[in-house]
């Protein structure tokens, strides 16, 4: 089980840090990313990170303004977001995919979801 936390109303320019706790078994051995869903659209990759934690990747969107981490001690992901943007507003949600693959960008192929957490960036 996924649990997406941090999220709120910030204004442009703003920060905001999300985090996933896991529960029920351990996923450090896992990819684990953020996606994100905006109203209308469909829901979109934001960042992957590897089991370790040493590897990234990042939607050209958010790359050098949003940062994804792990604490495998603690079975938590986190998102910081900086200089956040209204086309930045949407529902994020974390993922885990079952293998060590953080950089595949469809949302079909992540295997464990999370309930999502909102994020509003006002103008």
């Amino acid at each position: 089980q996924l649990q997406a936390y941090g999220g709120g109303l910030v204004q442009a320019g703003g920060s905001l840090r999300l985090s996933c706790a896991a529960s029920g078994r351990p996923f450090s051995m896992y990819a684990m990313g953020w996606f994100r869903q905006a109203p209308g659209n469909q829901r979109e990759f934001v960042a992957g990170i590897s089991w370790s934690g040493r590897s990234s990747y990042y939607a050209d969107s958010v790359k050098g303004r949003f940062t994804i981490s792990r604490a495998n001690a603690k079975n938590t992901v986190y998102l910081q977001m900086n200089s956040l943007k209204p086309e930045d507003t949407a529902v994020y949600y974390c993922a885990v995919r079952m293998d060590g693959n953080y950089y595949y960008t469809t949302p079909a192929v992540w295997h464990y979801w999370g309930q999502g957490t909102l994020v509003t960036v006002s103008s």
